[in-house]
């Protein structure tokens, strides 16, 4: 546990004593999650070695405590997790290509375990929440904690969310590190190919739900000698009968270079993705994309369109040289594996290059309403076409394309009641050659990718 853990830990329970207890500890929360799974990355194309095939089970215990009483009410949140390697083996492990599963040991192989534990302190006034430590996971629109593998990503620094105005919801901190999902220690924040890093992101932002069916969002960020964000976003619901809604999505991404990325400074580059950027290394993208999703009872069709600007690349938040895939961050996510707010961050692929315009649809059904209830189904496919290589030269209809599938079923009654079971499978395709010099030639692989999950969480009385 790192010393600064400690001692908010002892902190809080030297404010929970002197607090009686109330509040504290009578309105707390505590709960121990087990996720057992299986992942298989299999690349169709390239050295078969790298394929990877493992599984493992993560535990992960978290308390939420109540507040104290008074005017200024203060609390602690501590959330501990253990990964456990069940099997895979050296040879699925491929340490080469920035394992996504697990941590690499020092002959190559997967370590036995790993840990890690982390805290926030915190204080309320009002409707008005302060949390500083080291166990935060934003669910924003300019910055998504990941939890697409074993255990979830976090971050340490300071948020404040305020709530004073009704139907008005303001998102404002600073972060300064994060511990990826499969690693036990924190490391700076960076972007997609910089070999430096930086320990100041800054966000403010907000949600007006301006009537119960419309919410608006304005948000900007700033990671410091990387870029500044600005996103806007609209989403409106549209009542139809009682079982019957249509959805519209709207998101708009303005990034631009800040500090050193705009130098041209070494380590401050971002590689746009393996794709074209108008100047090499520097952020410069605005990225809009519209969904439409229209309910009937059980079924839900989503459909929509992005487009990526033609000066460079999506950015987002990531860990740097440990990339999507260990080269050009285009799938299979490495150990620091990174999430963003859009739709096409998909299973594998993230259709985030220069230039590429992508449709996607996505059908799901709900059997609760054939008298299933637990039991739910989707498929999905986008296309991406377009994509600007990095010398700009056009190659035609260069594009991509991913179908992903998932099953999932939580059992809602009986001695497994709340046990959950899902089933993931997608297939990754692309035609796309990156004709830039030598060293920037690259052909994207192929994949094909299964992840069987196996979850529980039990609350403690």
């Amino acid at each position: 546990m790192k010393k600064s853990t400690l001692a908010l830990a002892v902190y809080a329970g030297v404010m929970a004593t002197q607090a009686g207890a109330a509040g504290f500890l009578e309105d707390s929360k505590a709960t121990i999650s087990s996720r057992t799974m299986y992942f298989e990355n299999d690349l169709r194309e390239g050295v078969r070695a790298q394929d990877q095939r493992e599984t493992a089970e993560g535990l992960l215990f978290n308390f939420v405590s109540g507040y104290t009483p008074g005017t200024v009410g203060f609390g602690l949140d501590v959330q501990s997790m253990l990964g456990i390697h069940l099997g895979g083996g050296i040879d699925h492990h491929t340490a080469t290509t920035s394992n996504s599963f697990f941590p690499t040991d020092t002959d190559g192989s997967s370590v036995d375990s790993w840990n890690r534990t982390g805290a926030n302190v915190k204080a309320k006034v009002s409707k008005t929440e302060l949390k500083v430590g080291t166990a935060l996971q934003p669910n924003l629109p300019i910055l998504v904690a990941n939890d697409g593998r074993l255990l979830p990503q976090s971050f340490t620094g300071g948020t404040i969310q305020i709530k004073e105005i009704d139907n008005l919801t303001i998102n404002a901190g600073k972060l300064e590190h994060q511990a990826a999902r499969a690693s036990s220690n924190y490391s700076g924040l960076s972007v997609n190919g910089a070999t430096q890093d930086s320990n100041n992101f800054m966000f403010a932002g907000a949600d007006w739900k301006v009537t119960k069916d419309l919410t608006l969002q304005a948000y900007h960020s700033q990671l410091e000698d990387f870029y500044k964000q600005t996103f806007l976003g609209l989403v409106h619901v549209f009542p139809i009968a009682d079982d019957q809604s249509f959805k519209t999505d709207l998101r708009y991404f303005d990034s631009s270079s800040d500090g050193k990325n705009g130098q041209a400074a070494a380590g401050y580059r971002f590689n746009n993705n393996g794709g074209y950027a108008k100047n090499v290394g520097e952020v410069d993208n605005k990225t809009w994309s519209a969904m439409f999703t229209y309910q009937l009872g059980g079924h839900s069709l989503m459909v929509g369109h992005q487009d990526v600007g033609d000066d460079g690349g999506m950015v987002w938040l990531n860990q740097g040289s440990v990339t999507k895939d260990g080269t050009s961050a285009t799938h299979s996510d490495g150990q620091g594996g990174s999430s963003f707010y859009l739709f096409t961050d998909s299973m594998i692929a993230q259709f985030a290059r220069a230039g590429e315009t992508t449709n996607f649809g996505q059908y799901s059904y709900d059997f609760a309403r054939v008298g299933i209830p637990g039991l739910k189904a989707a498929i999905a496919y986008l296309k991406g076409t377009n994509i600007k290589p990095t010398s700009g030269a056009s190659v035609g209809d260069s594009s991509e394309w991913e179908r992903d599938m998932r099953i999932d079923y939580v059992f809602q009654d009986g001695p497994l009641k709340g046990f959950g079971a899902t089933l993931r499978r997608a297939n990754y395709r692309s035609n796309f050659d990156n004709h830039g010099t030598a060293a920037q030639n690259t052909r994207i692989s192929d994949a094909d990718q299964t992840r069987l999950i196996f979850n529980y969480t039990y609350a403690f009385k």
